[in-house]
C-alpha cells in the first residue's frame, strides 16, 4: 500500500502545470485505475460488528440502542452508520497517493442545502465529522458505494443501479479536469448554486426539487423557535421530546455556560461581537443522525434584539476522524479543531459560527448553527433517472471540494480523458453493495442474538 502524500515522489519540485500532470499519470503505475474495480473481502477482514462496538466505547451507552436501531433499518441506514468499517476496508486496498482533504463520509445524505453568509443557497457537502486527509479515491469510493446501495433499496434494475453509480464518478472526473484547467481563486471561488437543481429533474418532479429549496429557505432559527421551544412560566424554553430532546442537567447546563467563552474565542474577531449580541437562554441534549449516535450533542438557545430574535447553536463531541488509524498524523491534535478547519476548506462557503473548543472531562466539541436553511433529497423513492442526476451532481460538488485543498492537475491526470476509471469505480460499488447487504444482514443476527441491543423506531 502506498502512503499519501501531496507532493512529488521525486527529489524535484513539482511545480508547473505539466510536473504535476506527470505525477498524476506517474501514480497509475502503482495503482491503475482498472485496480479499483476489485471488492475481495480479506480472510482477516473485522467483524463489522465488532467494529461499530469498539467505536461506541466513547459514547453515552443509553443512545447506543438507537444507534444499532437506526442502522438496522436497511442497507443503506447501515452503510450510514459505517464510516469506520468502510473506512478499514479502504485501507487494506492500495490508494493512489493523491492526497486531498476528504470529507471521509462522503454518502448520498452528506451533501445537502444550506445557506451562505450571503445569505444565497448552496448545495455542498455538509457533514464532516470524519474528515481527514488521505487519498482522493476514498471519498469517491464511498460515495459511488451508497449510490449503488440507494438505487438497490429504491428497486432499480441492475442496469439502473450501475448508470447511478456511473454518475457520479463521471460527474467526480470530468469536474476535476475541467477545474485543472482553471486558476487557483476560479476554483476557490466556484460553488455550486441550488438554483442548479430543479433543471436536473424531470419535469413530473421538479415541482418537488422545488418544494425542497422552498422548505429549506424557510428552516431559520426563528422557524425552529416555533418547532423547538414553549413557554413555560413567562421563559422560552426547548421543548422536551425524550430521549431524542431532553433538557440538560444542572452540571451540563453550567459546564455549556462555562464552555461558552472558550467557544468565542476561536470566531473571527467581527463574529465574536456580533455573538456578543446574544444572550443564553437555555440548552437541551439532542440526538443526531445515525452514525453519530451516541456522541454528546447539545443545543443552546441564544436571543439577540428581543426574544423573537433567536439563535440556535449546536454544541456536537469529536473524536478521532474513523481515517486517522490507517493514515499519517493530521495537521491539527484537537479533534474540533481538525472537524471546522476540513469544513471551511471544504465547503464553498461556511457558517460564519463555526468554533471549537474543550469541554468537561477534556472531551473536544465544535459548534456551528442548528438551522441555517438547511435541506437535504429525499433520496427513498427517487427514480432512476433522477437519482442517476442528483448522483452526478453529488460527484461534481465532490470534485469542487477536492480541488481545494488537493493537487487537482495531478489528480485530473490521473483520472485521464476516458471513462476508465467510471467502469472501474462502478464495479467497486457494486461489489461494496453486496458487502453492504452482508453487513447489515450481520447487524440484524447480532441484535436477534441479542450481542447488541436495538432500540427501533426512534
Amino acid at each position: 500500500m502506498t502512503t499519501p502524500s501531496a507532493t512529488s515522489s521525486t527529489t524535484t519540485p513539482v511545480t508547473t502545470p505539466a510536473d504535476r500532470a506527470r505525477e498524476g499519470r506517474a501514480a497509475r503505475k502503482h495503482v491503475p485505475r482498472s485496480a479499483h474495480a476489485t471488492w475481495i473481502p480479506p480472510v482477516d477482514r473485522p467483524d463489522p460488528v465488532a467494529v461499530l462496538e469498539r467505536q461506541g466505547r466513547d459514547r453515552l451507552p443509553e443512545l447506543l440502542p438507537i444507534r444499532y436501531g437506526r442502522m438496522g433499518v436497511s442497507p443503506f441506514a447501515f452503510l450510514r452508520g459505517a464510516a469506520a468499517v468502510m473506512a478499514a476496508d479502504l485501507a487494506g486496498q492500495p490508494h493512489t497517493g493523491l492526497t486531498v482533504q476528504l470529507c471521509g463520509d462522503a454518502h448520498l445524505l452528506n451533501f445537502g442545502l444550506y445557506a451562505s453568509p450571503d445569505r444565497s443557497l448552496l448545495f455542498d457537502l455538509n457533514d464532516f465529522d470524519e474528515t481527514f486527509p488521505g487519498p482522493f479515491e476514498w471519498d469517491v469510493k464511498r460515495l459511488a458505494a451508497s449510490v449503488a446501495v440507494a438505487a438497490r433499496e429504491n428497486g432499480h434494475a441492475e442496469a439502473d443501479v450501475r448508470k447511478a453509480a456511473y454518475g457520479a464518478v463521471a460527474g467526480y472526473r470530468r469536474t476535476m479536469r475541467d477545474l485543472a484547467g482553471q486558476g487557483e481563486l476560479a476554483v476557490w471561488y466556484a460553488r455550486v448554486d441550488a438554483d442548479r437543481l430543479p433543471p436536473l429533474a424531470r419535469p413530473g418532479r421538479r415541482r418537488r426539487v422545488e418544494s425542497t429549496l422552498a422548505r429549506a429557505r424557510r428552516r431559520t432559527s426563528l422557524h425552529a423557535l416555533g418547532k423547538l421551544t414553549e413557554v413555560v412560566d413567562g421563559q422560552r424554553r426547548i421543548v422536551q421530546d425524550p430521549p431524542l430532546l431532553e433538557p440538560a442537567g444542572a452540571p451540563d447546563m453550567a459546564a455549556l455556560r462555562k464552555i461558552f467563552s472558550d467557544y468565542r474565542s476561536t470566531l473571527a474577531e467581527e463574529r465574536r461581537v456580533l455573538l456578543d449580541r446574544f444572550r443564553f437562554v437555555d440548552a437541551a441534549r439532542k440526538v443526531v443522525g445515525v452514525g453519530s449516535v451516541g456522541t454528546r450533542c447539545f443545543i443552546v438557545l441564544l436571543v439577540g434584539r428581543d426574544a423573537d430574535d433567536p439563535l440556535f447553536l449546536q454544541i456536537k463531541q469529536a473524536g478521532r476522524s474513523v481515517l486517522e488509524e490507517h493514515l499519517p498524523s493530521g495537521p491539527y491534535d484537537h479533534p474540533g479543531h481538525r472537524v471546522v478547519a476540513g469544513q471551511r476548506l471544504l465547503q464553498a462557503a461556511g457558517d460564519i459560527f463555526l468554533g471549537w473548543m474543550t469541554g468537561p472531562q477534556g472531551r473536544p466539541f465544535y459548534w456551528r448553527q442548528l438551522r441555517d436553511m438547511k435541506g437535504s433529497a429525499e433520496v427513498v423513492g427517487m427514480p432512476p433517472a433522477d437519482l442517476r442526476a442528483y448522483a452526478r451532481l453529488c460527484g461534481t460538488t465532490l470534485a469542487r471540494a477536492h480541488a481545494r485543498s488537493g493537487d487537482r492537475i495531478a489528480i485530473a491526470a490521473y483520472l485521464g480523458g476516458k471513462d476508465t476509471f467510471e467502469r472501474a469505480l462502478t464495479d467497486f460499488a457494486l461489489g461494496y453493495a453486496d458487502q453492504t447487504a452482508q453487513d447489515h444482514a450481520a447487524l440484524g443476527a447480532a441484535i436477534t442474538a441479542g450481542v447488541v441491543t436495538a432500540q427501533p423506531g426512534v
